[in-house]
């Protein structure tokens, strides 16, 4: 049994937004919605939030709408071979334990998926922009390189994948490459490896995919990513979703909201229909990561320039398997100075330093 189980506790009142934070900061990757007198009514997931967003619902609303109001129970007494095997048909990594009040008093986890397995998947790395929003810091070097905390951006980067269980690296770079390639070398000092593709000119980040060698691991998707982003993304829930769903491809993309600074005003012809004092819009927008399945890779040709938005049009009709994976958790595009500045002092509580 879980002995931590107590900090998973939440109210069907609370928010969604405090759930995630359940979710992210304990180890046990899920929320248990009890009533005041402890009975379940529901459990919240990282998936069942995620389902949430692509239904427009925002982090503030009540967890009860996004909460599984029929998961799988255990009685205390059942033995844990039994809650193993429960786990292992069912496909979920916990079982909230009840007593014969059906209130919660514990939490059963598989332990074995819980543990981050090895994934021979590629990562692709996009190292070699100029960084001209962070001059004069770029001047000498570059951005991937400049340091957040006492490591590079591109380092952080790469820890991260290798603590989700991620060790074949490739590092698409352009300028400045002998400073990328000098510190990590092939990836040894690391544990894993990584290996490079130059571009001789900007390609776009599609593009890149190109030069690629062709004795990639047969049948694997690649995930993607910008090498000047830090986030707390599940990489292992990401590709989990891009195979369930046989994707050619997935997109992360993330929630913003624009405030129109106005009244809005609907009419026909002279006549007022509705007024909305500065109403806020919602847009999903591009995270700068994706899984890509083989068949997106090999349509790329060498020294092809594409950036990935129009290459994952062109795929979009095609299956119509271009989907996306809206990510709640922290995600810092450090294009500007003022990125550089803010990443400066999140690193010291997001636990990737």
């Amino acid at each position: 049994m879980s002995y931590c189980w107590n900090n998973v506790l939440i109210n069907p009142n609370d928010s969604i937004r405090d759930a995630l934070e359940i979710i992210n900061n304990e180890a046990l990757r899920v929320a248990l919605v009890v009533d005041n007198n402890q009975h379940l009514v529901g459990i919240v997931t990282d998936g069942d939030i995620r389902r949430g967003l692509l239904r427009s619902l925002t982090l503030g609303e009540s967890v009860s709408k996004v909460m599984n109001i029929s998961p799988i129970t255990a009685k205390i007494s059942t033995a844990r071979t039994d809650l193993i095997e429960l786990m292992e048909k069912k496909g979920i990594l916990s079982v909230p334990l009840l007593d014969d009040e059906n209130k919660v008093v514990g939490l059963e986890t598989l332990n074995g998926p819980l543990r981050r397995p090895k994934y021979q998947n590629p990562v692709f790395l996009m190292a070699g922009g100029f960084g001209t929003r962070l001059r004069p810091l770029t001047d000498t070097c570059p951005k991937p390189m400049l340091k957040i905390g006492n490591k590079p951006i591109l380092e952080t980067v790469i820890r991260s994948f290798i603590k989700a269980g991620f060790v074949n690296f490739y590092v698409s770079t352009h300028y400045m490459p002998e400073q990328i390639r000098a510190f990590f070398g092939d990836g040894a000092d690391l544990g894993v490896n990584i290996s490079y593709v130059h571009e001789e000119f900007p390609l776009g980040t599609g593009g890149a995919l190109g030069l690629l060698p062709r004795d990639l691991p047969e049948g694997l998707p690649l995930i993607m990513m910008n090498g000047d982003v830090l986030t707390k993304v599940d990489f292992q829930r990401l590709l989990e979703f891009h195979v369930r769903n046989n994707a050619d491809a997935t997109m992360c993309v993330r929630e913003y909201d624009y405030q129109i600074p106005y009244g809005v005003i609907n009419g026909e012809g002279n006549k007022i229909i509705s007024m909305v004092e500065k109403p806020i819009q919602r847009f999903f927008i591009n995270a700068g990561i994706y899984v890509v399945s083989p068949r997106v890779i090999q349509s790329v040709p060498e020294n092809h320039r594409i950036d990935m938005p129009t290459l994952l049009e062109q795929h979009m009709h095609k299956r119509e398997k271009v989907l996306m994976f809206p990510i709640h958790e922290y995600w810092l595009d450090i294009g500007r100075m003022d990125d550089f500045n803010r990443a400066q002092s999140d690193i010291l509580s997001l636990g990737l330093d």
